[in-house]
């Protein structure tokens, strides 16, 4: 039976006592669907050898924080549902202020840690959510098969330090609302479609080297920014763009348009078999396509 524990350990991190969660695996459980909701403080995700599906440690006290918690086995899926909250956070509200206005605790907040780390044993569906504060998603040889992360003011940054996916990945999709998110080595997630929402924020999306396969990437940008850094120069690039008068789109000089909104990189034109496909959506903000720096 799956169980969930809570520890208290004796040993002190920044004057601080250490606690951690931790989701034990079971035979009967081949996958994992894991739902992770913070509304502050600084999230690290990182992979792991252990064979718990989820281990979380945290240099919070118990009154500053609560958690809601529930699990249950779907077939051969475990599903995994943890949410964590300040206590006394406020909503939205507080969320739009922070971001513009700043906060007379907002010290405090950032000196508050959730480190999670993921098997890499088992395959997992990951949906990632997060209020303000910061993130930091190391995904490195994990089994990730489908990726959703939705930020409202937080700064989230994420991506692969050095292994790939050890799966090919259906959908990666971010949302940015106040926030901003940077994704490094997109083409070692070896996902099939990228999903990218823009509200008010902003959102890099690396793109650099060569992607495992072809790629499509779905994006819209209300009123933030959209940066692209670009595949090498030997991968085929085609760039489809539903603009307005209120919006600034900048292309890198390699491009040239074939038709109305579309454009295509030399790469293309000599072949587009496993083509890096494009498809955005930009109403008042900007896209900046770029190539990578060395």
């Amino acid at each position: 039976m799956l169980t969930f524990t809570s520890v208290m350990g004796c040993s002190v991190a920044n004057g601080q006592v250490k606690r951690q969660f931790s989701v034990e695996n079971t035979p009967s459980c081949e996958s994992i669907k894991l739902s992770v909701k913070a509304n502050s403080g600084n999230c690290y995700v990182k992979p792991s050898q252990n064979p718990d599906i989820l281990n979380v440690f945290s240099n919070q006290d118990t009154e500053s924080f609560s958690h809601n918690f529930t699990k249950e086995i779907v077939g051969k899926t475990c599903v995994v549902n943890l949410s964590l909250e300040e206590a006394g956070s406020g909503g939205l509200g507080q969320t739009i202020s922070t971001r513009f206005f700043g906060s007379s605790d907002q010290s405090a907040s950032s000196s508050k840690y959730w480190k999670m780390y993921l098997t890499d044993a088992k395959p997992y569906q990951l949906e990632l959510s997060y209020g303000v504060g910061n993130a930091h998603v190391d995904l490195s040889g994990l089994s990730v098969k489908n990726l959703k992360i939705n930020t409202g003011s937080a700064d989230v940054s994420i991506g692969y330090s050095s292994l790939e996916n050890k799966v090919d990945m259906d959908t990666f999709s971010v949302k940015v609302d106040l926030g901003s998110v940077k994704v490094r080595n997109i083409n070692l997630a070896r996902s099939h479609f990228v999903k990218a929402d823009v509200g008010f924020g902003n959102m890099m999306l690396d793109f650099s080297g060569v992607p495992i396969g072809g790629n499509k990437i779905k994006g819209s940008v209300g009123a933030g920014n959209l940066v692209i850094i670009l595949p090498d120069k030997d991968v085929p690039v085609l760039v489809k763009i539903h603009d307005s008068w209120l919006c600034s789109v900048k292309m890198t000089d390699e491009f040239t348009k074939s038709s109305d909104n579309t454009f295509s990189n030399a790469a293309y034109a000599k072949n587009p078999k496993n083509s890096v496909v494009f498809d955005l959506d930009v109403s008042m903000g900007s896209i900046v396509f770029k190539d990578k720096v060395e």
